[in-house]
């Protein structure tokens, strides 16, 4: 029941992840384009270009701010990155033989012996 419930959980996180590609490609394009807009507008001497970069800068601002919502897309990696884990790792954990009652080591050893 567990690996059906992580596996259902898993195609969801996946259809979310591909529906907000696309905006998460933009949004990385945008966050891309805004740092190279702020190295120019600091290599900039004129006022006329630190203008244009500043309004170049607000343009691509608002195109990264319109694709906002792909921070969704990027929960979605985690969450099946999550899903990746625990279908991986062991879903029963080994009992060992060692137990706290003193008498149950007891008999186990006795038994041992008496083969």
């Amino acid at each position: 029941m567990k690996k059906f419930l992580l596996f259902l959980a898993g195609l969801v996180a996946l259809t979310v992840l591909l529906a907000n590609l696309g905006p998460m490609i933009l949004l990385g394009v945008s966050v891309w384009l805004l740092y190279v807009v702020f190295k120019q507008f600091m290599k900039s001497d004129s006022t006329a270009g630190k203008i244009g970069w500043v309004v170049l800068g607000l343009i691509i601002l608002s195109v990264a701010v319109s694709n906002i919502y792909a921070v969704i897309g990027v929960a979605a990696a985690f969450a099946l990155y999550w899903v990746y884990k625990n279908w991986t790792s062991k879903s029963e954990e080994v009992r060992s033989t060692k137990s706290d009652d003193p008498f149950t080591n007891f008999e186990r050893q006795w038994a041992e012996m008496n083969k």
